[in-house]
């Protein structure tokens, strides 16, 4: 009896275990301070600088407007197309060496450029083969939306494309559907393209300094990984409802089993 005791002990012990606890599923917990406590987040974002494979999205602007046509390419294709698909066919993507070719003016090295200094360098290139300062020219460089796939545990996973400057872990995830029970918030992976090539960046979503990481926005071609947990793959159940149920079932079997042999 006293074995029988001990087993019985050890698989509700095991099983209550497996539940998710409710810290491991709630976001941006403030984990260092008392919950009344007032903090400055200060965002770690740095200017991205653009990377191999990365479209383009260039406008110029002058006085005459007619002057600039041919640097301006309008969508000839399909009028139906996704936005995505015009500015694929619209924009100027960065080849394998880094650059870009814009009619005129030839190609430009913007591997390692952020768009600012990418403005800068047409304007250059423009005064000093085209225009002259009297031309009142405006130049205008942006990604043709922010590329990245989402893996793992999340609602969707897959590939999007998001028309903004700017878009943190939380903007993203939410795009590719909520992390389910099961995912693991404690640790999301990034997976982030360098010129040197990838690297690895770990998130806690469920610690409020989150949004002090240099990683919490992301940037494009990024991987977002999201892990399932152990108590997925136990089978046991992530909540208590489902725990229970199992614990249940459990008993009975063993019941059952001990009722069929005492009457052997």
């Amino acid at each position: 009896m006293k074995r029988f005791l001990l087993v019985m002990g050890l698989i509700l012990s095991s099983l209550l275990t497996s539940c998710i606890p409710h810290k491991d599923i709630v976001y941006l917990q403030n984990k260092d301070m008392a919950t009344d406590s007032l903090q400055l987040m200060v965002e770690q974002q740095k200017p991205y600088r653009v990377q191999i494979n990365d479209i383009l999205n260039i406008r110029i602007k002058v006085l005459d407007q007619e002057n600039v046509s041919i640097f301006n390419p309008i969508g000839e294709g399909n009028l139906n197309a996704s936005a995505s698909e015009r500015a694929y066919f619209d924009g100027f993507t960065v080849d394998t060496h880094g650059r870009i070719r814009i009619p005129e003016l030839g190609e430009i090295t913007v591997l390692g450029y952020t768009t600012t200094e990418i403005e800068e360098l047409i304007k250059n290139r423009l005064l000093e083969e085209q225009f002259k300062e009297t031309a009142n020219m405006f130049i205008t460089v942006k990604l043709s939306g922010l590329r990245y796939t989402a893996m793992g545990e999340v609602g969707s996973p897959g590939s999007q494309i998001l028309f903004q400057e700017r878009v943190n872990i939380f903007q993203a995830i939410a795009n590719v559907g909520e992390i389910p029970i099961a995912g693991d918030r404690k640790d999301v992976l990034i997976i982030r393209q360098y010129p040197q090539g990838q690297q690895i960046h770990h998130l806690d979503l469920t610690d409020v300094n989150v949004m002090n990481s240099p990683y919490y926005y992301i940037q494009p071609n990024d991987m977002i990984y999201v892990k399932p947990l152990k108590q997925k793959t136990w089978g046991t159940g992530t909540t208590g409802k489902e725990s229970l149920a199992t614990i249940v079932s459990v008993l009975s079997l063993i019941t059952t089993t001990i009722l069929l042999f005492t009457r052997l």
